[in-house]
């Protein structure tokens, strides 16, 4: 009998597939809940996990479950929902949300699950799936330090860093700090990309001149890798979901009474392409979309 905790993990998708892989990995019993997609489920099975019926059916078997969802709305409903974590806790369980979600949202959860019990840590993600799968993701995880040392041996199935950022809620302040850059980045080189052509410097020209210098970074390479070469996978990130982030980025400005020119500024370019229809692209796309509203077809100019 393994002295291991019991996994659980809700939300096998993109990023979570490769999480829950490499707990099972790390020699723990796996329970997993899936959505709609049920490759992910059926691979995981394979591996040796199994399937609850659902998040109350997986609180009552497991010691730590993990979330990796989209959205604030979609955590609260399987935390709260009548057939969700809270009606099947025991005194005990940890929750770790991975999902980049509202910290408003997080504090109220974890203060209602904690008079029951349970204790709701926020390590939200940092890299790709790509990274998901080699178990070297970037956790930026908000609990108390005890806590911490009881969860970082699971987190450290699936993260090659894992920083305790403060306290619940923390976590996910962070990461939509963290967002908020990359978002504001997407934002600025699809700009310049734009600017570029119509002034008569080709895409392939930015990238040669920008990417060895100090500008360059890892963000700038996946960006260009489908900007310039076409590389659809290039960083598997929806405008979806950066459109959520840069819009709880807004709101926690708001909350904080802080001035925020730049994110508002951000959130119009992720706002235009959901409008339109084209949420379910990748970031890096967005080069595109701003090149159209700018009379430019970016794919034609890459080949320049």
């Amino acid at each position: 009998m393994s002295d291991k905790p019991v996994v659980g993990f809700i939300g096998v998708g993109l990023m979570g597939h490769g999480m829950a892989k490499n707990i099972l990995k790390g020699g723990h019993e796996l329970w997993i809940k899936g959505h709609r997609n049920r490759a992910p489920v059926e691979s995981l099975l394979g591996m040796g996990a199994r399937e609850a019926t659902s998040p109350r059916d997986m609180a009552e078997r497991c010691d730590i479950i993990h979330l990796c969802l989209s959205n604030s709305p979609q955590v609260e409903a399987v935390i709260r929902g009548p057939d969700g974590i809270l009606a099947g806790a025991r005194e005990g369980l940890i929750v770790i949300d991975t999902t980049t979600a509202d910290p408003t949202s997080t504090m109220a959860l974890a203060a209602e699950m904690a008079a029951a019990g349970v204790i709701m840590v926020d390590a939200p993600l940092g890299r790709t799936p790509k990274e998901a799968e080699e178990g070297k993701l970037d956790a930026m995880v908000g609990c108390d330090e005890a806590v911490f040392e009881t969860v970082r041996p699971v987190i450290g199935c699936w993260a090659g860093t894992a920083t305790r950022v403060g306290e619940t809620g923390a976590g996910h302040k962070m990461k939509l700090l963290m967002n908020f850059l990359g978002m504001s980045y997407a934002s600025l080189y699809a700009e310049m990309l734009s600017l570029g052509a119509k002034v008569g410097i080709a895409p392939a020209t930015i990238r040669e001149v920008i990417g060895p210098s100090r500008l360059g970074s890892g963000f700038f390479d996946t960006f260009m890798r489908y900007a310039v070469d076409r590389d659809r996978d290039a960083h598997k990130f929806a405008i979806a979901n950066a459109a959520k982030d840069i819009r709880y980025v807004n709101q926690m400005a708001m909350d904080a009474g802080v001035m925020n020119v730049m994110a508002a500024a951000a959130r119009q370019y992720f706002a235009h392409v959901e409008a339109i229809g084209a949420g379910q692209d990748y970031v890096p796309m967005l080069a595109d979309h701003v090149a159209r509203l700018n009379g430019l077809d970016m794919e034609a100019e890459a080949k320049k």
